[in-house]
């Protein structure tokens, strides 16, 4: 492996991480996946760069637009903003860790019958504040839905279907009303 060369996911990094490197495992959808980081590397770098996970999307780099949200330990994060060394020893999910097998997730089938994209790219981390926001109690209704989400922003402004995404999916789930 050469220097700038990605491994394949999953696996060992470079063995030409030095003294700038720290050994970490990371726990995502599951799997643990032994990588080399530096230390300022943010989760979404790693999983990304490192991991190859590219269902995350680099929206800003800065936290406002919520393309990047993961669950860390089954909470929203905004994966720009946290370091990848401090999700060591905790359960990171990504959108590729939603569905079930073949089996997609009653969000992110809503998505799609409620056509809840447009151009796609920030609906990884839309669906992932989706299931959080039923979860969590914040789906009764759609100003509620509205407040909850955002922090999640679609530059195509397919909001309204994103929001009867939400509520189909809620009721398909067994949430609020």
């Amino acid at each position: 492996m050469t220097i700038g060369e990605l491994p394949k996911r999953g696996t060992k990094q470079p063995e030409f991480a030095g003294p700038n490197y720290t050994l970490a495992t990371l726990r995502v959808n599951g799997q643990v996946f032994p990588v080399a980081l530096e230390p300022r590397v943010s989760l979404l770098d790693a999983l990304r760069e490192y991991l190859r996970l590219t269902g995350t999307k680099k929206g800003c780099d800065q936290g406002a637009c919520g393309a990047c949200t993961v669950w860390v330990d089954g909470k929203r994060e905004l994966s720009c903003l946290t370091l990848a060394l401090s999700a060591e020893g905790r359960e990171i999910t990504t959108i590729e860790g939603v569905a079930d097998g073949d089996e997609l997730h009653p969000v992110q089938r809503a998505f799609i019958s409620q056509d809840g994209f447009q151009c796609g790219y920030c609906t990884p981390g839309q669906i992932m504040s989706a299931i959080k926001c039923i979860e969590e109690g914040h789906a009764e209704s759609t100003e509620e839905i509205a407040e909850w989400m955002s922090g999640n922003i679609c530059r195509c402004a397919a909001y309204q279907n994103i929001r009867a995404a939400i509520v189909s999916a809620r009721d398909e789930m067994g949430g609020a009303r």
